[in-house]
């Protein structure tokens, strides 16, 4: 049903949920799964316009992904891994385009109507700026699934 998920992941402990559900529904469908992170600290903002080097924060986020696509290779899954910088929900819509993805999976915060307003959801904007389907996985800060609605 899926030959190619994007796992879109934050560096958080809400990875946690939507990685499980993914090693699950990978394995069932034979999936190839793309984890992406999309930096988003000043530096990874304006990497390309002002020629900077990479920041302590992306190393970091790069580490993260590499370390989650052995895991999940170790685990006899077929994994790459994007570390992009920029808009968050454009990133991720691109490269689903760009991996020609069939789903996209990721966590959310389960945040309530005056959190999105004021803080925005990605998720929200993925869903509006791609045509592939979105997983959203609720999370949690403890890095389990959140709460079953």
């Amino acid at each position: 049903m899926y030959t190619r998920i994007l796992v879109a992941l934050e560096n958080s402990p809400y990875d946690a949920a939507v990685l499980a559900h993914v090693r699950t529904l990978a394995r069932l469908c034979g999936s190839a799964v793309i984890v992406i992170h999309v930096a988003d600290g000043w530096a990874a903002r304006n990497i390309r316009h002002l020629d900077l080097r990479e920041s302590e924060e992306m190393r970091g986020d790069r580490e993260y992904l590499n370390r989650i696509a052995s895991e999940l290779g170790e685990e006899g899954l077929e994994v790459d891994a994007i570390l992009a910088n920029g808009d968050p929900a454009r990133e991720i819509a691109d490269a689903a385009k760009r991996e020609h993805c069939d789903l996209i999976a990721m966590s959310t915060h389960g945040h309530r109507f005056f959190s999105d307003l004021f803080y925005g959801s990605v998720a929200d904007g993925v869903r509006h700026k791609s045509d592939v389907p979105v997983l959203l996985v609720r999370g949690s800060k403890s890095g389990g699934a959140g709460p079953t609605m």
